[in-house]
């Protein structure tokens, strides 16, 4: 069978196991799932202040939406990324943290890891609404592009789960991985264009007359990210209010595939042995 059929098969299981993720992730606190809503809305006053008003980051406005709201600007990125560390690092530990459950009963092993990611992408997705209206109310169009912006989130999802199918064996096997992966996780995040926007890393590699790494054009390997792509895909669909270019979707959906594709493979090849190493 393959992973999309025992996860059909176990639908029940993966929608109890999501139920589960999300009314557990702030249970017994005061605000409950008011937290998640606020943690981004704290990180994103803290880095609209620091980039901001301190550092005077600038951005461009809209095209053609006409928005020139920096937190705006900064939450299209900011919001997706949080999203998808949160559910990476999150999936990447759903074995470990489930051990007993792995070495008492039978069952497809990668709903562990889905029902992780999908209790991130509800709340993804109420952070998405809040920041539509927020749009709506600074005069831009969101509600034009929404479901092309769900597709993007379905497709972030993806890229997230396969990331975090493999993570999660090599987490089992290597516990250094959680620790690595936080690191790598930092250095990513400013690799791609979350607090400033991308044609700062054009603007600097022109001010320095080109910059190559081993031939290959600084612009290139800058745009091999594929968060890069999420990302662009995002701020066009909501911020600017503008179908994104082929070269961002085509960027995002491969990176997807592959990835995902090479996710289930190493699941696959491992899970059989996940009760003994846990």
């Amino acid at each position: 069978m393959t992973a999309l059929g025992d996860l059909v098969a176990s639908r029940e299981l993966l929608v109890n196991l999501t139920l589960r993720e999300v009314r557990g992730k702030y249970k017994r606190t005061a605000l409950g799932q008011g937290w998640s809503l606020l943690n981004p809305v704290a990180t994103l006053a803290i880095f609209s202040l620091v980039f901001g008003v301190l550092l005077q980051t600038h951005v461009p406005a809209g095209d053609p939406s006409g928005l020139d709201v920096f937190a705006l600007f900064l939450a299209c990125g900011l919001l997706p990324w949080t999203f998808f560390s949160g559910a990476l690092s999150a999936g990447m530990g759903a074995l470990v943290l489930n051990a007993g459950l792995v070495k008492k009963v039978y069952f497809p092993r990668e709903v562990l890891v889905t029902s992780t990611v999908l209790s991130f992408v509800v709340t993804f997705l109420t952070e998405l609404g809040v920041l539509t209206v927020l749009l709506l109310v600074f005069g831009g169009r969101p509600l034009l592009y929404l479901p092309l912006v769900l597709v993007v989130v379905a497709l972030l999802a993806g890229f997230a789960l396969g990331l975090g199918l493999v993570l999660s064996i090599a987490n089992v096997y290597f516990r250094d991985t959680s620790y690595l992966v936080a690191l790598l996780l930092q250095f990513w995040f400013y690799l791609t264009p979350v607090v400033y926007p991308a044609s700062l890393v054009d603007d600097a590699v022109v001010r320095r007359g080109g910059l190559h790494v081993l031939g290959v054009p600084a612009q290139t390997l800058y745009r091999l990210n594929p968060m890069e792509r999420f990302i662009a895909l995002f701020r066009a669909l909501l911020y600017d209010g503008r179908l994104p270019g082929a070269g961002d979707w085509l960027g995002a959906v491969v990176a997807t595939g592959v990835v995902l594709a090479l996710g289930v493979v190493v699941f696959r090849r491992f899970s059989p042995r996940l009760a003994e190493e846990l």
